[in-house]
């Protein structure tokens, strides 16, 4: 298992500096598949939080971001793009080592970074309005206006990845941001920041703050301006964070939880639908929140394609993350693997039937770090708790099912509404089975991505508003209406007010 010898020194980045904390006080990063001291990172304070936000509300109200061109801008986030190409390994190796995904899965996420800012930028140019017919003497036209500093939270599971689908589209749209990323895995938004900095972004645009969310999350979500919160992770957080920017109005976008079904029906390409089941279940070790971690089997194919599934999933090769061989690697933390193994003894305790893993690996270079065995339940009920909460770690719930109406029905009993997978060669069905599941991405015959130019969200508590695609634009800007009277006649309150109005 490969180690890291040096442990190095991270700041923040605000207003254009890299800069301690103003306590002074730093907090050690590790590396999850040795839990190795990698690194340590300014601790940030309220006071820093206050710093951020006043630097980013200069560049806004005062810089030249907001004054540049549509193409100004996009020249400068297509440089972003260049940049985190040039330096793909290196920020791949980073990002395996700071959040022990497997560098097969750093690489892909490092590559659509730069796409997401590169799709970003050639959107700049098309942030347009409407006009709108009145009825009268009147012109109306609408125009969408950046929202002005946006407060950004993001979690541990994709560190690269998902501060590139918060800053582009920010910026795309004229914003200023602070993002604040997961105490976990905070390297590669802080060089992410930096390449900022070097592909041209002002200074106070993109500021990168760094600490606990409970105290700095909060701190940023109250701020009086800040004028937007977007935040991606659990669904428990995002029901703080709407308490939280209450008092000021804020306006909230949330990307949360799931529990997202993946269906199989008998006359689907079983190979092929094995294959991706385990993709959607076992990539990033189960840590994502399209996991498609409830596998509905139809009981005339349960026995064989389980058989296949636990074989296939058997051998998934778990190792040093940093080796191309890797299929699987640790948890982000040893809190985390805690809490999934709880999981697992929970199940066992409720009457579920464990038919792989289930424990940590035992092979001796694998117990210094986070790792849990790829983990199959069977004859899994809709009550059991594997059932119902967001493990976050590579555990399947197995529940079998007759028809279409039993499965939709099971597939809606949650709280979330994430995504969702169906295996069929049926077209007919394929189709009325999108309709009917609550979710909000759903995949056919195809396991779970979200590629920068497809809507990504959910429905129920999985979320408020759609990222990536046009969609998060929107999500970005605010619509400003304009009317203009064009009548010859002065305008008289009494004699000739406008018909209808």
């Amino acid at each position: 298992m490969a180690v890291s010898a040096e442990v190095k020194e991270y700041q923040m980045l605000i207003d254009g500096k890299l800069v301690p904390s103003s306590s002074g006080e730093t907090f050690e990063i590790c590396n999850p598949a040795t839990n190795e001291v990698i690194g340590r990172v300014a601790k940030a304070t309220r006071e820093d939080v206050d710093r951020a936000v006043r630097a980013a509300r200069r560049a806004f109200d005062e810089g030249p971001w907001g004054r540049m061109t549509p193409n100004e801008r996009a020249k400068r986030l297509r440089r972003v793009a260049e940049i985190i190409r040039e330096r793909q390994e290196e920020l791949s190796r980073i990002e395996t080592i700071n959040s022990g995904k497997i560098i097969v899965e750093s690489r892909a996420d490092v590559a659509n970074s730069a796409n997401c800012f590169e799709y970003y930028a050639n959107l700049t140019g098309q942030i347009w309005g409407e006009t709108i017919p009145m009825n009268g003497p009147l012109f109306d036209y609408t125009v969408r206006e950046p929202y002005g500093v946006c407060g950004q939270i993001v979690p541990w599971n994709f560190p690269i990845l998902m501060a590139a689908w918060k800053i582009a589209p920010a910026l795309a749209a004229g914003n200023t941001v602070v993002l604040k990323p997961a105490s976990y895995t905070p390297i590669t938004a802080l060089l992410l920041g930096r390449i900022c900095l070097e592909a041209g972004i002002p200074e106070g645009v993109v500021n990168i703050i760094t600490g606990p969310g409970n105290e700095i999350g909060a701190a940023l979500c109250e701020h009086p301006l800040v004028d937007k919160i977007a935040f991606t992770g659990e669904t428990e957080t995002g029901r703080e964070i709407l308490r939280l920017s209450a008092g000021t109005i804020k306006k909230v976008s949330l990307e949360l939880g799931g529990k997202s079904p993946n269906i199989v029906f008998p006359d689907a390409d079983l190979e092929e639908a094995v294959n991706g089941s385990l993709f959607a279940i076992f990539s990033n070790a189960g840590q994502r929140c399209t996991a498609r971690t409830r596998l509905f089997l139809h009981r005339s194919i349960h026995d064989r394609f389980l058989a296949d599934f636990v074989d296939k999933a058997g051998r998934i090769r778990l190792g040093d993350p940093l080796d191309d061989q890797t299929q699987m690697g640790p948890l982000v933390s040893p809190r985390q693997c805690q809490r999934v193994l709880h999981y697992v003894e929970r199940a066992k305790s409720e009457g579920a039937v464990l038919r792989l893993g289930g424990k940590k690996p035992e092979a001796p270079a694998l117990q210094r770090g986070n790792f849990v065995e790829p983990t199959v339940f069977d004859q899994v009920t809709q009550q059991m708790t594997i059932a119902r909460e967001e493990v976050f770690g590579p555990v399947l719930s197995v529940i079998p099912f007759e028809s279409e109406d039993e499965v939709v029905q099971l597939a809606n009993d949650t709280i979330y509404g994430l995504g969702a997978t169906i295996w069929t060669k049926d077209i007919k069905r394929a189709h009325r089975l999108a309709s009917r599941i609550r979710a909000g991405n759903i995949s056919i015959n195809y396991p779970v991505i979200n590629p920068p130019e497809a809507p990504f969200g959910g429905y129920k508590q999985s979320g408020i508003g759609r990222e990536l695609s046009r969609h998060v634009l929107d999500l970005y800007t605010q619509v400003k209406n304009v009317v203009v009277g064009l009548s010859e006649e002065p305008f008289d309150w009494y004699g000739r007010w406008p018909a209808g109005r």
